[in-house]
């Protein structure tokens, strides 16, 4: 194995991917690469901070789908200067990459595979491949925000729920953990509350009964989130009361 496959292994390894002999070669050359030991640091205490937001048992099926995706996008090198040149610009440019790989080992490896979920329907549905991975990727950088917080409420029947708000790109994220199956012909609809108002923050699958939602539209001034059982294909406004009414937490 040569040392620029080498370089492009350290995702591979936060999520325990490689096979022993991978493993083994690869640890050996953290002993000796400040690079990818930093990158390494970095992916695992990203994902380790997200999973922390809720943990859900992965699908059996998932660790084969990752490294089936893994294996279409080759990972870069890390970036080397030229002697006498300064590494500040290259620097930033691995950090940025670092934290968008973070984001996305985290919310596949914390969150029971949201993002491959999101892929798995854009395959199914072609026309909207190129939204669902947009929203993935918005999705992605909310929880991964330097100043993203959260905060953690029970729901009803043993459900959680996890409002998490990056002030930094006005928009929020909600993750939601064991929510039962909502009534034939019903849908949960997430809610902005605006000083009372509701505004509509976009569906949830019914089909699921955990996932992480990008919230629809900006924060703005909302002081939370609400929880609604409307028809099929959402309402405009609120049909029932709230299931859960959830502060987003002090930023």
């Amino acid at each position: 194995m040569s040392a620029a496959d080498l370089h492009t292994m350290t995702g591979a390894y936060v999520l325990h991917a490689l096979a022993d002999e991978e493993r083994t070669e690869f640890e050996r050359h953290l002993e000796v690469c400040e690079a990818c030991t930093q990158e390494v640091r970095e992916l695992a205490a990203t994902a380790g901070r997200l999973a922390r937001a809720v943990s859900v048992a992965p699908p059996a099926h998932m660790k084969a789908e990752v490294l089936r995706r893994a294996a279409t996008v080759r990972q870069l090198p890390p970036h080397t200067p030229a002697p006498g040149k300064s590494a500040g610009g290259s620097a930033r440019g691995r950090r940025l990459s670092r934290f968008a790989l973070a984001a996305c080992l985290a919310a596949a490896a914390g969150f029971g595979g949201i993002a491959v979920w999101q892929y798995q329907r854009a395959d199914e549905a072609g026309t909207r491949a190129q939204d669902a991975q947009q929203r993935s990727e918005k999705l992605a950088r909310v929880l991964a925000a330097p100043d993203a917080k959260a905060s953690t409420g029970r729901l009803s029947d043993g459900a959680t729920g996890t409002v998490v708000v990056a002030k930094s790109l006005n928009q929020a994220a909600f993750v939601a953990a064991k929510m039962p199956e909502p009534p034939s012909g019903k849908v949960y609809q997430l809610w902005f509350n605006d000083d009372g108002t509701m505004r509509s923050a976009g569906l949830m699958d019914p089909a699921r009964s955990t996932e992480a939602v990008l919230l629809a539209g900006p924060v703005d001034k909302a002081s939370g989130i609400g929880i609604t059982v409307e028809p099929a294909g959402g309402s405009d406004k609120p049909t029932s009361d709230p299931l859960a009414l959830m502060n987003f937490p002090s930023v």
